[in-house]
């Protein structure tokens, strides 16, 4: 049985990653970030991405795209009728995309996870 706990009046309900992520919705979906390009983003390699196909992407957000079929993570910029997809790490280059280019943009990045602990 044991004693009570004196702080259980003040314990807020657990909380629930599908409520906080947002994972029930339809449009939300995961991947697992492939390299460090957004590193400064805050986004490392191995981190799990949640991306919601519902919202809109505008200048600015992180999204996850594709680029002549080549999946990417990067922050759409769109300035002076050009639109470039901006690496966040020490080493990143802007991909401009060109006339021809195929973009497809699957959702805008709402949330990153990491783990701290080491697989052996």
């Amino acid at each position: 049985m044991g004693f009570p706990n004196p702080a259980q009046d003040h314990l807020e309900r657990q909380i629930s990653l599908d409520d906080l992520l947002g994972l029930r919705e339809p449009s939300v979906f995961l991947f697992k970030m492939a390299s460090d390009a957004m590193a400064e983003a805050g986004i490392f390699k191995n981190d799990i991405c949640v991306v919601d196909r519902a919202i809109n992407p505008a200048h600015g957000h992180i999204v996850q795209a594709s680029v002549n079929g080549e999946p990417v993570c990067r922050r759409l910029w769109r300035t002076c009728g050009e639109m470039k997809l901006l690496a966040e790490s020490p080493k990143g280059l802007a991909r401009y995309i060109l006339e021809g280019d195929e973009l497809i943009v699957f959702g805008v990045v709402t949330y990153s996870v990491r783990c701290h602990e080491p697989k052996t």
